[in-house]
């Protein structure tokens, strides 16, 4: 499964040729630490959108920045692993940046995915996606399923167990 995790320039030439060959890409993108059934159910209808489903993942400096110097629990080598696992992905791409915009600028998806706890307004590449005629889809959010929900219950499990 390893082999769906790309570099984001060889990435690239693999979009060109899925879209010259009229393949719809659907790009959605975040930390996915301790993935979960929320995280599982987003990305089945992420790929329901389209095609090929490329999945941007923050690396470890990116997500301590956005999550704090706690997280991630996962290294994103394993992280990325997890993901590739799951048959609807069919990309992985790791970035470091604060923002999936470079990886969004250079593959060009026709879709854009984010989580119903963003407004469109807020969603990182959608100027890009929508300036080449693309669109943004903003998926359910399922409630009570998050990764800081999960490290909680965790923590009161084991407080409960000492």
């Amino acid at each position: 499964m390893k082999e769906k995790i790309k570099e984001r320039k060889k990435l690239r030439g693999i979009v060109e040729n899925l879209k010259a060959k009229g393949k719809r890409v659907v790009f959605t993108n975040g930390c996915f630490d301790l993935l979960h059934v929320g995280h599982v159910r987003y990305l089945e209808k992420a790929k329901a959108l389209g095609d090929i489903l490329i999945v941007g993942i923050n690396g470890d400096h990116s997500v301590r920045g956005l999550k704090g110097p706690l997280r991630p629990i996962l290294p994103v080598e394993e992280r990325a692993e997890i993901l590739s696992g799951l048959g609807c992905i069919d990309y992985i791409s790791v970035f470091d940046e604060p923002t999936p915009l470079e990886l969004i600028t250079l593959l060009k998806p026709h879709v854009l995915v984010k989580g119903g706890d963003w407004t469109k307004e807020e969603v990182v590449g959608r100027e890009v996606v929508e300036g080449l005629g693309g669109k943004v889809v903003l998926l359910p959010f399922v409630e009570g399923s998050s990764t800081s929900n999960l490290i909680e219950a965790i923590l009161k499990r084991h407080e409960k167990k000492n």
